[in-house]
């Protein structure tokens, strides 16, 4: 086609989501450029620029180019999980959440309720994409394995294209029912699900990548939840609930998301007290980190990095000596770039290091003990990261946001008994990160106090989060069988 037509904006755009799916992403972002200048205000094509810009950690894009959109009333229509990472906005995304829902969604016809099962055990379906060694299934395996299956059938619909793996074995072994729908379209699906007379849908994608949140626009059971994987409000008249809690969505938030509120005790998000750390014998230099220094770490996708909490970063490494920054290696553009923009900020390059896949989670989780602060983005915190650190015994310090996904860390924090590493400026973030690499005996103390207390506190108590996760879903059930519309749930701590 662009043979033919080299300004076809179309064609330029869907190419750089092709060469961004593959890997390309230098080309990606060159195809976004041409479809741009083929039309300036194509927002789909610049905001999926800025989203591989980020990735490789280029930024060149003015960072405040979507400021002014909040004000906007004539939304664009845009895939709203790539702008989480852009703005710290929730009355901004649920506006793009809206538009998003009305455009991709609003023609489908839903079909009448589903009735309630009329069998003894509440039935559940958890529909994702990600049901194998992804973070989400990391975080969920112990409330597959834990869900009370005297008083709940727990049918799991997998879509995503990995079929095997260690951690969906154990998922399989855990739900009454797994099923791969990937090869199935999205009516089969649906009716496989109503014939399963499901009582609860839970949406584990959301509007993230390989979403099928489609299926829920037919109305696949009487209660539909949007659940982890997406941090934000979906804004679909066709999702019931949100799973929260009060950290991750304050009373002063409450207006910005369209769904009813499951709030938990404590925490949000699922963690398995079960997972395994190894026990390797292994030293910092193996790794290539300095056996004597401090070692700060982000293992946070690279996307979520901006200018912001770079330069607070290249501060603190200019106050604290013989220190380095261990960071995810994902891809060779973010790592030249994050390596060139140290040096800018008069940081040698060489104090910037890049840890790379490992096989196993158990290995990932292992290295963690080699470094001594994770240091947290701020518009997307860590998520399953912030907790896989946490659960190896590394303290997280984070900048508490607006969003829901610029909270989680914050919640995270809390629920693991370590509030006070929580900041609510950028200043005090950075004050609060020079004074703990500073006081290493004191952060050794947090150390092992976390050591301690990790399998006792709130956030790693897999059995009481699925009860009270349990209690949330009966309560919403009854609301509907009783008659009632949703409405925000309390769970009180079990």
């Amino acid at each position: 086609a662009l043979a033919l037509e080299p300004d076809f904006l179309e064609a330029n755009s869907n190419l750089g989501h092709l060469l961004a799916e593959t890997g390309r992403l230098d080309e990606a972002a060159e195809s976004y450029k041409r479809a741009l200048s083929c039309d300036p205000n194509y927002m789909s094509a610049e905001i999926r620029l800025v989203h591989v810009q980020q990735q490789m950690c280029d930024w060149s894009h003015p960072e405040d180019f979507l400021s002014s959109l909040d004000a906007l009333t004539d939304v664009p229509i845009v895939s709203t999980f790539n702008l989480l990472s852009m703005i710290d906005s929730p009355s901004y995304h649920q506006k793009f959440s809206r538009k998003w829902a009305e455009s991709e969604y609003g023609s489908i016809q839903a079909l009448p309720l589903a009735k309630l099962s009329s069998k003894k055990r509440l039935r559940v379906g958890y529909f994702s994409s990600d049901m194998h060694d992804h973070a989400i299934l990391f975080l969920m395996a112990g409330l597959l394995r834990e869900h009370d299956k005297s008083k709940f059938d727990i049918y799991v619909y997998s879509y995503g294209r990995v079929r095997k793996s260690e951690w969906r074995r154990r998922a399989e072994k855990d739900a009454t029912s797994f099923i791969d729908v990937s090869d199935m379209s999205d009516s089969d699906i649906v009716s496989l699900a109503r014939e399963h007379e499901l009582d609860i849908a839970i949406d584990v994608n959301g509007y993230t990548k390989n979403t099928r949140s489609r299926l829920f626009a037919y109305r696949m059971a009487p209660i539909q939840i949007n659940y982890l994987g997406y941090s934000s409000t979906m804004g679909a008249d066709f999702i019931d609930y949100i799973i929260g809690d009060n950290i991750i969505i304050p009373d002063e938030q409450r207006e910005f998301y369209c769904e009813k509120i499951i709030y938990m005790p404590h925490c949000y998000q699922p963690n398995d007290e079960a997972r395994s750390i190894a026990e390797t014998v292994t030293s910092r230099s193996d790794f290539s980190l300095p056996e004597d220094g401090f070692v700060f770490c982000c293992f946070n996708n690279n996307l979520k990095i901006s200018p912001k909490e770079y330069n607070i970063w290249m501060r603190i490494m200019k106050q604290i000596d013989n220190s380095v920054l261990w960071l995810r290696g994902a891809n060779q553009w973010a790592e030249q770039n994050l390596k060139r923009e140290a040096e800018a900020r008069g940081i040698s390059s060489k104090r910037i290091i890049f840890a790379h896949k490992v096989p196993l989670l158990k290995e990932h989780l292992a290295r963690h003990k080699h470094a001594d602060l994770f240091l947290d983005t701020f518009n997307y915190n860590a998520h399953t990261t912030a907790s896989d650190a946490l659960w190896a015994g590394l303290p997280v310090v984070t900048k508490q946001g607006k969003q829901f996904s610029a909270r989680v860390a914050a919640s995270l924090l809390h629920a693991a008994g370590l509030g006070a590493l929580v900041a609510e400026t950028e200043s005090e973030y950075e004050n609060l990160i020079v004074s703990l690499a500073r006081d290493r005996t004191g952060l050794a103390g947090i150390k092992q106090t976390l050591l301690e207390t990790r399998k006792s506190c709130a956030l790693f108590d897999t059995v009481s989060y699925t009860r009270q996760f349990e209690a949330g879903l009966k309560k919403a059930y009854q609301h509907h069988r009783n008659g009632k519309a949703p409405a925000d749930i309390y769970i009180k701590d079990a």
